[in-house]
């Protein structure tokens, strides 16, 4: 499900950035988050596109921690 995260969350394990109060993220089942759909200020890029678990499910069906599940 999407939602918006309400506190800082430490790191996406998809694209290593923070996951930071604010930030759209994508909640699954296993309740891990990853980013979804925002645009964030990079260090050498003004503006990027993140959308971690919308690229990840294009080629995976699972969560990138629970492959299992």
């Amino acid at each position: 499900s999407e939602d918006v995260l309400s506190k800082d969350a430490g790191e996406c394990a998809i694209c290593l950035e923070e996951l930071q109060q604010g930030d759209t993220i994508a909640r699954l089942p296993c309740l891990c988050i990853y980013h979804k759909g925002q645009v964030f200020l990079g260090m050498h890029i003004k503006f990027q596109k993140v959308v971690c678990i919308d690229e990840w499910f294009e080629v995976n069906r699972s969560c990138p921690e629970h492959p299992s599940d």
